[in-house]
């Protein structure tokens, strides 16, 4: 874990992303958090990763997604040399 992230404030944000229960919880939560293209951008990435998994070139993501190859490259790199944190949603997705 990045010690820079590890903060008070940070601690508090992901218990209350923990409290939330269903989608529409989530939606309202995220709504108020952050703005529409913070949150397009973070479900972008998450799209990306998804796809980078399915062995998805960079062209394929980038017409499919619009991510730049930067960003593509940038969610590649979290998934080969990052915490795991994508391999855990994943294994839990398709549990």
């Amino acid at each position: 874990m990045n010690k820079k992230l590890k903060t008070e404030a940070v601690d508090h944000l992901f218990q209350a992303v923990l409290c939330l229960e269903t989608q529409d919880e989530c939606y309202n939560f995220f709504e108020d958090l952050c703005t529409v293209n913070e949150l397009l951008s973070l479900s972008q990435r998450f799209e990306v990763a998804t796809m980078l998994r399915q062995h998805k070139t960079y062209l394929e993501i980038a017409e499919k997604t619009g991510a730049s190859t930067a960003t593509i490259s940038r969610v590649n790199r979290s998934l080969n040399y990052g915490n795991d944190g994508y391999e855990l949603i994943f294994d839990r997705l398709e549990s």
